[in-house]
């Protein structure tokens, strides 16, 4: 069923309304980079019109944050909310902007869902905070980019429309490698973790040769060469030699992953991660996985000083994230309903949700569930699928949200990709209620 859009429209103009009348609202907003796009949205429109607000990042919705801002007296949600039946409990003025599955009953809520639209694949917190605002366009197709959700449709590519319109984004077809702009070439192949290049990434000499056998300079004169900085004729020798290696190595439908649409930011810094909607996606979730949300804020409201505290974080990011595939391509087992991700311990829990979605890209049949440790001892359960199993009828947002109560947990999200948080010694008792449902 196609959504309504005029309907849809018309709340986001409702919440605009609402949270334009605030006078120093709280606006709380998720850590990763959607949440971190979306809050700057809000954040840079009360800049622009001089209205004072603050900020707080937060992991999750749960008793303890309602008990934390239920005096507040205005409170705006953004990429969080909707999918938390606590926030039932708030009694002040509250807008959520959100993309979750709803399951919050009460308040003011701008949310595609609710309008016939798939937050999980037509439009993230980013865009809808855009479509609340009108203003950092550019931010809201990170926020997307960020979110999986390209190639860019329905929702997504109306405000993507947008974007090109006002000259923020030029859309062109390329290799989707990290660092095509950034990264010596060396380092776009050793590096590269998604799609993952089976014998290259983490193996530099390997590269080395690779490189040598199709006739490509690494550097030009004493300048190490990008990707950009290749030839027509180069760029397609590299991306068909690529191709060859993924399908060889992992699958056909890898090869996927290799090309596609790539969105460059027309007014952010060129030459760096900033001028790439996914690159930029990138350095924001290195910020937020890595527990400096603020610094993701600045960077997106152009503050001097934050794109290199930025770039430092994104280093030692990328480096768990190769750590983190590197495990799970080997210690992934098959449960027959779903793949199981064992990372307690191992993998951090701020990032074993992108290893679970990195995961034998293209080939999966069956959805993956990573496990992970969170600080207070609980375990973080992160679930992925596949557009193909979500048209078969796969809602891991409604799974987790029937199975997590069970076992005294809490969990919910998309149907193509959710999350939950569960007691350490109820696992198996969840393991046998969530394949059931799956």
């Amino acid at each position: 069923m196609a959504g309504n859009t005029a309907a849809f429209m018309d709340r986001c103009e409702e919440a605009f309304n609402a949270a334009s009348r605030m006078q120093n609202p709280l606006v709380v907003h998720h850590y990763d980079c959607d949440g971190i796009t979306s809050g700057s949205i809000v954040a840079s429109w009360f800049e622009k019109n001089s209205k004072p607000y603050r900020l707080l990042t937060v992991r999750k919705v749960d008793s303890e944050l309602i008990e934390k801002v239920k005096k507040e007296k205005q409170l705006i949600f953004v990429d969080l909310g909707s999918g938390s039946p606590a926030m039932d409990e708030l009694k002040g003025e509250v807008v959520i902007i959100d993309h979750h599955q709803p399951q919050c009953k009460s308040h003011l809520q701008a949310n595609p869902h609710l309008f016939g639209f798939d937050g999980g694949s037509e439009l993230s917190a980013a865009g809808c905070a855009y479509f609340v605002f009108r203003t950092s366009v550019d931010l809201g197709i990170v926020g997307a980019v960020g979110d999986i959700q390209y190639p860019l449709r329905s929702l997504n590519k109306t405000m993507l429309d947008d974007a090109v319109a006002q000259t923020e984004v030029e859309v062109t077809t390329d290799i989707l490698l990290f660092g095509r702009n950034s990264r010596p070439l060396l380092q776009l192949l050793s590096f590269a973790d998604d799609p993952y290049l089976p014998g290259l990434t983490a193996h530099e000499d390997a590269c080395i040769s690779f490189m040598g056998e199709l006739g490509i300079e690494l550097k030009n004169e004493n300048k190490w060469r990008t990707y950009r900085d290749l030839s027509q004729a180069e760029k397609r020798k590299l991306v068909s030699a690529l191709a060859e290696l993924l399908a060889l190595r992992i699958s056909p439908e890898a090869v996927h992953k290799l090309t596609g649409e790539v969105y460059t930011l027309l007014k952010r810094q060129p030459g760096t991660e900033l001028c790439d909607a996914s690159e930029f996606s990138t350095l924001l979730n290195a910020c937020g996985r890595n527990d400096k949300p603020e610094v993701g804020v600045d960077v997106c409201l152009s503050r001097p000083g934050s794109y290199e505290k930025a770039h430092a974080l994104l280093a030692e990011h990328r480096k768990n994230l190769r750590e983190g595939i590197a495990f799970a391509m080997k210690n992934s087992q098959d449960l027959g309903k779903f793949l199981l991700i064992d990372g307690r311990g191992v993998i951090p829990d701020s990032i074993i949700g992108v290893v679970a979605g990195m995961l034998f890209p293209g080939q999966r049949n069956k959805p993956v569930l990573a496990l992970s440790l969170e600080a207070s001892g609980k375990i973080k359960l992160s679930t992925r699928g596949t557009r193909k199993l979500v048209e078969a009828g796969l809602n891991l947002s409604k799974i987790l949200s029937e199975v997590c109560p069970i076992v005294g947990g809490v969990g919910g999200g998309h149907n193509i990709a959710a999350g939950a948080s569960i007691p350490a010694d109820r696992l198996d008792e969840f393991l046998k209620e969530f394949a059931k449902r799956v």
